[in-house]
């Protein structure tokens, strides 16, 4: 016995678009490609993180970045975080670099890279996409979680105080 397939209703609406859609040729939406401030994921990694003093033309990682991030790169990075940075341009292409630094910026050569860092009980692994160039690896590893609540418990409205005897 063959099985019938269900026949699917579709809106004459949705039968127009269809028929648009393969008259045009679009199959599929496309991908935008990735800008950050103007400037796609190779420049931004061509780029130098600070500027020469003398230098006023050469454009720097450091002056696209937002005021927060800026102002922590201003004063060079911490020993901590230079040495983080350094693990992970030397780390290979699956390699995971575990980390407590959560005040490290994110940087266009870390793209790419897979880094645990600590939320304070474990390793959270952040895979960096080059949407999120400018902010913190704290910011991927969330410390708290979601608070789930049930229903309310005996005496916790007026009603649920009286309980039947029978």
């Amino acid at each position: 016995m063959a099985r019938r397939r269900k026949k699917s209703f579709r809106t004459p609406k949705a039968v127009r678009r269809q028929t648009r859609k393969r008259k045009m040729g679009v199959a599929e939406r496309r991908k935008r490609e990735f800008t950050y401030r103007g400037h796609t994921l190779v420049e931004l990694q061509a780029m130098p993180l600070w500027a020469d003093e003398g230098d006023e033309e050469t454009l720097a990682i450091i002056d696209l970045l937002s005021a927060r991030a800026r102002r922590s790169l201003s004063r060079t990075l911490s020993r901590e975080n230079e040495h983080l940075l350094d693990r992970i341009r030397n780390s290979g292409e699956n390699d995971v670099v575990r980390t407590h630094r959560r005040d490290m910026v994110i940087l266009p050569e870390m793209v790419g890279k897979k880094v645990s860092v600590h939320n304070g009980r474990q390793f959270v692994q952040v895979d960096i996409q080059p949407e999120m160039i400018g902010g913190f690896l704290g910011d991927y590893a969330l410390t708290r979680n979601r608070g789930t609540h049930s229903g309310p418990g005996v005496g916790a409205t007026r009603s649920s105080k009286h309980v039947a005897l029978k």
